[in-house]
C-alpha cells in the first residue's frame, strides 16, 4: 500500500510502525545451532541522511530500502509538516521525495522528532536555510541530551538559534534565514550527529563551510554523511579532522540504502554464542558502516568470519574468548557483545564509551544493571566496563526504553531459558519485525 506520510493519526503515524507488543515478551531459546541466511533492514543511520539530503535536492529523488521505524517515521512526518511532498511505499520498499531546492515551504512550526537523536540533530541546520521560525524538540529524555555543541557550530558559521528554555538543552528555536558559511570549531566527543547536521546543510550557506571536529580519532557516521553527500553531488574534501564543503546544490537521485550494521551485529552475535552459522546479505566490506567493526571483535572472541563485498559469514566457536576492546568508534554494538560476553572464557572489558552514557538511556549503567540482574558480576568506570563470564539466570529484562538493550538481551535469551524482555515494542525505533527475523533463526 502506497500511502502519504503525514500527521500523526492522519495518514501513517508512529502507531502503524509500532504494531501491537506486549508488555513482556519470553524468549525461547534455541534447540539447536542456527544455521541461516538472513537479511536485516535498511540503515537508520543511511536512511535518515539520505532522506533529508533529497529534501534538500532540487527535484524528485526515490530512496530504495529504507527504514521504516519510529526514528524515520518522526524525520518523514517533519519534513511532510515542513512542505516537502514525500509519498511512502511500504510494500513497494521505497520512499519518493521532492526536494525543494535547499529551502523548506512552510514557516512558524512546532517539529516533535519523538526520541530520535539524528532527527534532532540533523534538522536544526537545516531549518536554518528556511524561513522560520521553527522550533524542534522530544521526549523528556531528548531534553536531557547534550546538543551544544551543535548550536555553538551553527552560530560560528552564522545561522540563527536560540534555546528554547535552558541553555545547552532541547528545545530549539531556529529564527531561520539562512546560513553565512565561514569556519567552524565544534567536538566530536559527545556526539558525530552534530558535524554531520551541519555538514548536510552546508553545500547551502552563501559561502564554503570549513568545519573542525575536536576529540575523537574515528568518525565512521561522518564519513556515512560525506558518502551520502557526494552520492547527491555535494563537493566536500576531508583533511584529518577537517571538513570543506563548497556552495552547491545537490542533485536529485535514486539512492539505494544498504542493510543496517547495527542490526546486524545481533544476528552475527546469535551464531556466535551457540555455535552456529549465519550469513547476512547484502552487507560487507564496501559499507562504509563503521559497526561492521563488530566483526573483528567476534574474530578475536574465536569466531570464523568471512567477508566478502556484500555478504557477511559468521561461524560461532565452541567457547567464546573474552576481549579487551576500544568501541568507542562503533558503540552502537556494545550492548550485543556485552549480551555474549557472559558466556565468554574469561572476562571482557568494553573501553572508551563514555558517549554512550548520554543516549537513549546511560547505556553504561543499564549494562551494568541487567547484568546483574542476570547474575553477572561487572565493574563500571565512567567510560567502561569490565564483564565477568558467568551462567546468566532468568529474570525480566528491563529496556528503559531503548531499542539497543531489547535486541542485545533478545540474543541472551537464545541460550538461556527463563529470559523476558520488558517492553519489547521499543525495538521499532529502528527495527520493527525484530523478534520475527530472530524466530526465523529456527
Amino acid at each position: 500500500m502506497t500511502r502519504v506520510i503525514g500527521v500523526p493519526g492522519r495518514d501513517f503515524s508512529v502507531e502503524d510502525v509500532r504494531g501491537t507488543f506486549p508488555e513482556e515478551l519470553e524468549i525461547t531459546p534455541l534447540d539447536k545451532p542456527p544455521d541461516a541466511t538472513v537479511r536485516v533492514p535498511g540503515s537508520k543511520s543511511v536512511t535518515n541522511r539520505a532522506l533529508l539530503v533529497a529534501a534538500l535536492a532540487e527535484g524528485p529523488s526515490r530512496i530504495k530500502n529504507p527504514l521504516f521505524s519510529d526514528d524515520s517515521f518522526w524525520l518523514m512526518d517533519a519534513l511532510v509538516r515542513l512542505g516537502i511532498g514525500l509519498t511512502a511505499d511500504r510494500d513497494g520498499g521505497e520512499v519518493r521525495v521532492d526536494g525543494h531546492g535547499g529551502e523548506f515551504p512552510a514557516s512558524d512550526l512546532d517539529i516533535f522528532v519523538g526520541n530520535a537523536g539524528t532527527v534532532a540533530r540533523f534538522l536544526p541546520p537545516a531549518l536554518a536555510l528556511g524561513r522560520g521560525p521553527y522550533t524542534v524538540d522530544g521526549v523528556p529524555r531528548m531534553r536531557e541530551r547534550p546538543v551544544s555543541d551543535l548550536v555553538d557550530g551553527m552560530r560560528q558559521l552564522g545561522a540563527a538559534v536560540e534555546y528554547a528554555g535552558e541553555s545547552g538543552r532541547f528545545p530549539l528555536k531556529i529564527p531561520g534565514g539562512g546560513i553565512r558559511g565561514g569556519e567552524a570549531r565544534i567536538s566530536g566527543t559527545k556526539s558525530s550527529q552534530f558535524a554531520s547536521g551541519l555538514l548536510m546543510a552546508a553545500p547551502y550557506a552563501d559561502a564554503p563551510v570549513a568545519l573542525r571536529v575536536g576529540g575523537r580519532k574515528q568518525w565512521p557516521y561522518i564519513g556515512i554523511t560525506v558518502a551520502v553527500m557526494r552520492s547527491f553531488g555535494a563537493n566536500v574534501r576531508e583533511a584529518q579532522d577537517l571538513f570543506s564543503v563548497q556552495p552547491t546544490a545537490y542533485n536529485p537521485l535514486d539512492y539505494e540504502i544498504e542493510p543496517d550494521a547495527s542490526a546486524a551485529s545481533y544476528f552475527m552475535a546469535a551464531a556466535a554464542v551457540t555455535g552456529g552459522r549465519v550469513k547476512i546479505l547484502a552487507l560487507g566490506s564496501a559499507s562504509p558502516q563503521g559497526d561492521l567493526r563488530f566483526c573483528e571483535v567476534l574474530q578475536n572472541m574465536g569466531c570464523a568470519v568471512e567477508l566478502t563485498p556484500n555478504s557477511i559469514e559468521v561461524r560461532g566457536p565452541h567457547r567464546l574468548r573474552g576481549v579487551d576492546v576500544d568501541m568507542n568508534a562503533f558503540s552502537d554494538t556494545m550492548m550485543t557483545l556485552a549480551a555474549i560476553a557472559p558466556f565468554a572464557e574469561g572476562p571482557t572489558t568494553i573501553r572508551n564509551v563514555a558517549h554512550t552514557r548520554l543516549q537513549e538511556t546511560d547505556r553504561l549503567s543499564a549494562v551494568a544493571t541487567e547484568l546483574d540482574r542476570l547474575g553477572i558480576p561487572t565493574h563500571q568506570t565512567s567510560s567502561s566496563i569490565c564483564i565477568i563470564p558467568r551462567t546468566p539466570k532468568p529474570t525480566v529484562v528491563q529496556t528503559y526504553g531503548d531499542h539497543r538493550m531489547a535486541m542485545a538481551f533478545a540474543v541472551t535469551g537464545l541460550v538461556v531459558p527463563g529470559i523476558k524482555i520488558h517492553d519489547p515494542g521499543c525495538v521499532t525505533k529502528t527495527f520493527p519485525d525484530f523478534f520475527r527475523r530472530l524466530g526465523d533463526l529456527r
